[in-house]
């Protein structure tokens, strides 16, 4: 745990060095040059106090009280603007500054100490990290309401990493107040300044003109700072188990293909798919067989990019031994439908056998954590080969020949030649549409409830509006009269889930306008594909009564 403490309390360093903090900066440097010391300090206790509560518990307290997951940001952009109004309103000032007053012997809002305070836990809550996996691990920790000891350790070494340089910056500002003798004679236009330049940094991040920063900016922890070790150790933070095969890989480097222990059998699957009479499987009557189980979910683009290649496997080898058992375990609702699973399937050109692991049984039992994830077995029945996420495919291929003529198998066919087709160039992240993982809308959103929504002026990069009627659900926004996505993207290929019956209208500049037919069934459909990298401003007009679940990219 220390070398990981270590790393955190750094990355927390690096994070006030990266641009993704230039909207907190100005604040941090305004607020600390309207008053004492005790006033600098309190802005960064309130600061990293805030951030630290939110991160850990701000997502399950939300969840139980059934309130919007925009509420905290939206409450530190609200501090904020109250603040900056204080600042610039005398009178305001003094009427936010009554309550404090026993508190502080400063009667004004731009130089208590209480006040900084108020002010430090504004910019904690809209405060938004690059901390890669740092950041991640403690934040999935939180969402999942699986704090841990480790967790609030980790939080505490990050918030201590961010506070250092901040607090620094915001003894700097309030000593180069003290010390220029033009700061002290225009005490009042000062004060004035830095509360509009607090409204300014504030109307930034409120309309979403500060994500650009934080989206473009590389996660200096994850490239610089995080190793094999470090990332075991925060997997064990993420989730309850760590990925007992994965950690068993790691020990073993020196075998070229190394024995990590028994897998465990299918559990919990409430039906199957392409078997003999949809019965059920097990591995100990496929024991003598190599067996490929890839987890999956039918409307994951990263799932159906490595589809192709799992296919090819499976006829090519599976004359010779090979079993590919697709476990699909869901991420939405819809997936759960096995009726739908069965006809996504179909039209994949899907014929190996598939475990509905509607319950997460089987999921659980490996203690996986991704979609897709590979879990290679040999005929004994043991792992052999894990492969997360996308890419890997020659490796796990070679294994799988390898595995198969340690079996006896003689006369293998070559090996499959199927195009990779991950993404080499960093793309818009994945966009969700339902209010519990809207994560990149510049819309506040009303939730269960259809509300027609201004399209916003501008869309910075990574960023998605919505117009027209909508009705926001949790996991999907259903289409009304007029309805209108806009999407700022840059990848190759755009796609998005949708389903219900009716019609999407692209259009994109300089490029043809395309109707895309929805059928029934959520699926996943393709918006815009170029052979191109490409970055524009896509316009959806959705007919009425048609569900949008979330944006992929490629």
């Amino acid at each position: 745990m220390g070398p990981l403490l270590a790393i955190g309390f750094v990355a927390g360093v690096v994070t006030v060095f990266s641009p993704c903090i230039l909207p907190v900066l100005p604040i941090i440097f305004a607020g600390g040059s309207t008053g004492s010391r005790r006033r600098s300090i309190a802005i960064v206790i309130g600061l990293v106090g805030t951030f630290s509560l939110a991160t850990l518990f701000g997502v399950a307290l939300l969840s139980a009280l059934h309130l919007p997951a925009t509420l905290l940001n939206d409450l530190g952009i609200a501090l904020l603007v109250l603040l900056g109004i204080g600042l610039v309103v005398d009178p305001v000032g003094r009427l936010l500054e009554r309550p404090f007053a026993r508190l502080s012997s400063t009667p004004r809002v731009g130089a208590s100490t209480s006040s900084g305070v108020l002010l430090g836990a504004g910019l904690g809550l809209v405060f938004a990290p690059c901390a890669g996996p740092i950041f991640a691990a403690i934040a999935a920790a939180g969402s999942k309401q699986r704090v841990s000891w480790s967790a609030v350790a980790l939080t505490a070494a990050y918030a201590l990493g961010v506070a250092v340089p901040l607090l620094a910056i915001a003894l700097g500002s309030q000593r180069l107040a003290t010390h220029w003798a033009a700061l002290r004679t225009h005490a009042q236009a000062v004060r004035r300044a830095s509360g509009v330049f607090i409204l300014a940094m504030a109307a930034l991040v409120a309309t979403g003109a500060a994500t650009t920063l934080a989206t473009e900016v590389p996660s200096y922890a994850s490239t610089v700072l995080v190793g094999p070790s470090i990332q075991a150790q925060l997997q064990r933070i993420d989730g309850e188990h760590a990925n007992t095969f994965a950690d068993a890989q790691r020990k073993d480097l020196a075998s070229a293909i190394p024995n990590l222990g028994p897998a465990p059998n299918f559990t919990g699957i409430t039906a199957w798919l392409n078997t003999p009479g949809d019965r059920p499987l097990s591995l100990a009557s496929l024991r003598g067989k190599v067996v490929l189980v890839d987890f999956w979910t039918y409307s994951c683009i990263n799932c159906r990019r490595s589809l192709p290649h799992v296919e090819a496997w499976y006829h090519a080898y599976h004359k010779d031994g090979l079993v590919v058992v697709g476990v699909h375990t869901p991420e939405f609702a819809f997936e759960h439908d096995t009726g739908n699973v069965a006809a996504a399937a179909g039209s994949l050109g899907v014929r190996y056998p598939i475990a509905i692991d509607n319950n997460y049984g089987t999921w659980d039992a490996y203690n996986n954590q991704y979609w897709p994830a590979e879990y290679l077995i040999d005929q004994n029945g043991d792992v052999r080969l894990t492969s997360f996420g996308e890419g890997d495919y020659a490796k796990t291929e070679s294994d799988i020949r390898m595995l198969l003529a340690a079996g006896g198998a003689t006369m293998l066919p070559k090996a499959t030649d199927v195009p990779n087709t991950v993404p080499t160039v960093a793309v818009t992240p994945e966009s969700y549409l339902g209010y519990s993982w809207l994560n990149n809308a510049l819309n506040s959103v009303a939730q269960d409830v259809m509300t027609r929504y201004a399209l916003p002026g501008q869309l910075p990069l990574d960023t998605l509006g919505f117009g027209g009627y909508w009705g926001v659900h949790a996991e999907q926004a259903t289409a009304g009269s007029h309805a209108i996505l806009r999407l700022h993207f840059e990848a190759h290929d755009v796609y998005l889930v949708l389903g219900g019956h009716g019609t999407v209208r692209v259009t994109l500049p300089g490029a043809r306008a395309e109707t895309v037919q929805v059928k029934g069934f959520p699926d996943l459909y393709t918006m815009f594909a170029s052979s191109a990298l490409r970055t524009g401003v896509l316009t959806l007009q959705v007919s009425k009564g048609v569900r949008a679940y979330d944006f992929t990219f490629g």
